[in-house]
């Protein structure tokens, strides 16, 4: 009985001296410095309805953003999906704004240590499984980098890329 008991607490010693290097490994590249959103907006001067129906009208504010830059003057704007993900220290990351379709896909990456209220990044914009934009973005909170891609159903789309809060 004794070398039973012997046995069995050898093997808890071992299994948990095991898990330990596990732990305290663990990669300083996937901690979290911030969060990235991107949103898909329709823009057209012609029927809003063409974005489907699930596409939703945007604020006011948003609308008077969009409508400031002379290249993003549309009569009617829809948001179409987003998607916010974590950005890594190291790490490539991907944002799939309109789940399930992988129809537009952006990649980022930090390029330098984020600071509290911006951050430099690679960020690839993909459509249709092609890479249409390269870029270095230097994204400050409040401050979206967008960008418009060709015509679409009849308007184009906009991505927005922003730190979120």
């Amino acid at each position: 009985m004794k070398s039973f008991r012997h046995l069995s607490l050898g093997l808890l010693l071992a299994l948990a001296s095991l898990q330990a290097p596990a732990r305290a490994q663990e990669d300083p590249g996937r901690a979290k410095v911030g969060q990235l959103e991107v949103t898909v907006y329709f823009a057209t001067d012609g029927d809003p309805q063409a974005a489907g129906a699930n596409a939703r009208e945007i604020s006011e504010e948003l609308r008077a953003r969009l409508i400031s830059e002379e290249k993003l003057r549309f009569s009617h704007y829809r948001a179409l999906g987003a998607e916010t993900q974590p950005i890594f220290r190291s790490y490539e990351n991907w944002a799939q704004p309109l789940k399930p379709s992988d129809e537009i896909l952006v990649r980022f990456e930090t390029r330098i240590q984020p600071q509290e209220d911006s951050v430099l990044l690679d960020l690839e914009l993909w459509l249709a499984r092609k890479k249409i934009l390269k870029t270095d973005a230097h994204l400050r909170r409040s401050h979206p980098f967008t960008c418009w891609v060709p015509e679409w159903r009849g308007g184009r789309l906009i991505i927005a890329v922003e730190l979120a809060n």
